[in-house]
């Protein structure tokens, strides 16, 4: 037959007490141990006897390492844990306020509209007031100001496109100029090379000096007669008469 349950209560006998906590302590140590190197696992343990005798085991060469290991990530932890629950709580307190102020915006615009006034007394009412004549002076001097600067940059603008139409119209006309004077030139120099081509051009077209009496053959502005005497003149002179006159 199996083993009963065993009851798990204080032992009362002092004896069996103190046996039974040896034999559990050495188990412990043992399976602590074993654990150890079985599982490649870091670990601490201690024990304390009722008499107040410590009885200790760690897989480390130092106890302490691994006890300051345990605090810092059990600690820390809890540490965190609060830190975040501190900003948790402060941003639901900022989210309140931003809420309430959110409220009370709405609630303003909405008497700023005329809307919502049943609320309001006489002194509400004429702070409302002053406050929308105040803001309707702000916003027409505003108004005014942005007017004036537009005047003034359109006021620049014109003056800028000003200038440049003059600039080009100074250019437009260095241009006009530069051209005449090119055509003049070219129109020198044809001039001349027609001139250096032809230099008895001038007289072209002038008319000839004709006889108007039309003669059919040799004509000689001389007359019979006097070719005669010229004819014995050149005969008495070297005794032979010319070619042209054969």
């Amino acid at each position: 037959m199996g083993r009963g349950k065993i009851e798990l209560k204080r032992i009362d006998n002092k004896i069996n007490r103190q046996v039974t906590f040896a034999k559990r302590r050495n188990g412990i140590l043992k399976k602590a141990y074993e654990l150890s190197v079985l599982c490649d696992a870091e670990i601490a343990l201690i024990i304390f006897s009722n008499r107040g005798k410590i009885y200790e085991f760690s897989s480390t060469s130092n106890m302490m390492e691994t006890i300051e290991k345990y605090q810092k990530i059990r600690y820390g932890s809890l540490e965190n844990n609060d830190l975040h629950m501190e900003k948790e709580q402060s941003s639901y307190v900022e989210y309140l306020q931003l809420k309430a102020r959110y409220q009370e915006l709405q609630q303003l615009q909405r008497q700023l509209l005329g809307e919502d006034l049943k609320s309001l007394n006489l002194d509400d009412l004429e702070a409302i007031e002053h406050q929308l004549q105040s803001s309707l002076k702000a916003i027409g001097s505003k108004r005014t100001k942005r007017m004036l600067d537009q005047l003034h940059q359109l006021q620049a603008k014109e003056k800028m496109m000003m200038d440049a139409n003059k600039a080009l119209e100074k250019k437009l006309e260095e241009i006009c100029a530069a051209n005449e004077a090119q055509k003049a030139w070219v129109s020198g120099e044809q001039s001349s090379i027609f001139g250096q081509q032809n230099p008895h051009s001038h007289g072209f077209f002038q008319p000839l000096d004709c006889n108007s009496n039309l003669q059919i053959g040799f004509s000689d502005p001389m007359s019979s007669g006097e070719m005669n005497v010229a004819a014995l003149d050149c005969r008495n002179g070297n005794g032979s008469v010319p070619v042209w006159m054969l």
